[in-house]
């Protein structure tokens, strides 16, 4: 979990998943260290493990303006994502982060009912109220289809969660994509399959409309 089991440092674990997950994509890892999600949290936010009152959360878009102008640094080097933001409500905005990018960096509120295993949705037991178990950090992974029964998978805490557009329309607050120029592969392509130009033209064009 990369610390985010003891401390609220999910916003930088949420950048280790997604250089992670691209990674995968590309059929190779990345070691991430739980001592290197705590550095960037603390780099980020201002938190000191010696004083558990600076154990605050981050913000997405600040967090991300660090990563990108300092790097997240891990022993295999420091990388610098390059991102932009989207409407959290655009479902076909979100399909097009996750297949062109890999995944999308979401910041969603959490109900109590969340807390139960299975598939998250808005009507299950407990209370579903959105912030009820408070904000985080996490990465839509992929879909099944886009209607709102059906399912998209989270990566967060370790595992893949699944939930329905449903919840996903319920909770989220934020959504951006990213894209790490340093994970371009020899022959010049992205992980996700165009070359990086392509890619950030492609998005370039769509948030301009």
């Amino acid at each position: 979990m990369l610390g985010n089991d003891q401390i609220g440092d999910c916003t930088s674990v949420g950048l280790a998943n997604h250089l992670r997950a691209t990674a995968a994509l590309a059929g190779y890892q990345i070691d991430v260290a739980t001592g290197d999600a705590v550095r960037f949290y603390s780099e980020s936010t201002g938190y000191d493990p010696r004083d558990p009152d600076t154990d605050q959360g981050g913000v997405e878009v600040d967090v991300l303006g660090i990563a990108g102008r300092d790097g997240y640094h891990l022993d295999s080097g420091a990388f610098y994502p390059l991102w932009g933001s989207i409407d959290p409500q655009d479902r076909n905005a979100l399909a097009l982060i996750v297949a062109g990018m890999g995944a999308a960096y979401l910041g969603v509120q959490l109900a109590q009912a969340d807390q139960a295993p299975g598939v998250w949705d808005i009507d299950r037991a407990g209370d579903n109220t959105p912030g009820s178990w408070g904000g985080h950090c996490l990465l839509l992974w992929d879909y099944t289809g886009l209607a709102d029964d059906d399912q998209v998978t989270l990566l967060t805490w370790g595992m893949r969660q699944k939930a329905t557009w449903r919840w996903v329309r319920s909770r989220i607050m934020e959504a951006h994509g990213l894209i790490w120029p340093q994970m371009v592969l020899p022959s010049g392509l992205y992980p996700t399959g165009p070359d990086i130009d392509r890619l950030r033209a492609d998005n370039a064009a769509y948030l301009a409309g």
